[in-house]
């Protein structure tokens, strides 16, 4: 008897990594927007710097990991299943090209509220953020159709399980679920059981304190249905 063929990943199934990229680039303009705020004189003290420092540094943290899972688990799973359809060295390049950047913020948050070191930040933020945007719309264009055109769904859990671990979920689920779509909603229910989205809504309370600390009261990006 043969065996049944793997089922391949799907569009619906990378869900988690469109969310990821969204998170990383509504935050990388909001923190842009901040610091550039801070640096002209908006009202802030040595407790409100803190917060902003604390969460550059999660972002970074979250940047790093994100792009270590897809260097370390994701390119490797591409050359092996797709071949000779893969260049993956642009995007490795953009990797590269971040990593000064992100060192920059992490030296400079903890001067805040420094403004001179908020200028700074807001520079340093504004190319991540223009570089994270062009690197993710190339990236979803690029290798997202390789992902569902040569990746069994078995591999491709082992990208989500390398995503997973070593991740803060009170940062990370809480700052992709508010990037849902209503018509993405329903899919996230499904895939959650009644206690884990008790849990998330534990989580996602304790990041939107977080968040307003950081960017004021109205600041979250959505409200989780």
């Amino acid at each position: 008897m043969g065996t049944s063929p793997a089922r391949p990943t799907t569009y619906d199934d990378t869900l988690g990594m469109r969310l990821s990229h969204r998170a990383m680039i509504a935050d990388a303009g909001r923190l842009t927007d901040l610091l550039a705020g801070l640096a002209a004189g908006a009202p802030t003290d040595a407790r409100h710097g803190a917060a902003v420092a604390g969460y550059l540094q999660l972002f970074c943290t979250s940047i790093e990991h994100h792009h270590r899972t897809e260097d370390d688990v994701l390119w490797p799973i591409l050359v092996e299943t797709a071949g000779p359809h893969v260049d993956l060295s642009e995007l490795t390049e953009d990797h590269d090209a971040l990593d000064p950047i992100l060192a920059g913020i992490r030296e400079l948050a903890p001067q805040l509220p420094d403004r001179t070191a908020a200028a700074a930040l807001a520079g340093h933020l504004g190319r991540l953020r223009d570089l994270l945007t062009e690197h993710i719309a190339e990236e979803e264009a690029t290798i997202f159709p390789m992902i569902t055109g040569f990746v069994p769904l078995d591999r491709w859990a082992q990208v989500e399980k390398a995503a997973k671990k070593g991740a803060r979920p009170d940062f990370e689920i809480a700052r992709a679920l508010d990037c849902l779509t209503d018509a993405e909603r329903p899919a996230i229910r499904r895939e959650f059981p009644l206690p884990a989205r008790l849990m998330i809504k534990v989580m996602a309370s304790r990041h939107h304190r977080r968040e307003r600390a950081v960017f004021g009261p109205s600041a979250v990006l959505a409200q989780h249905a």
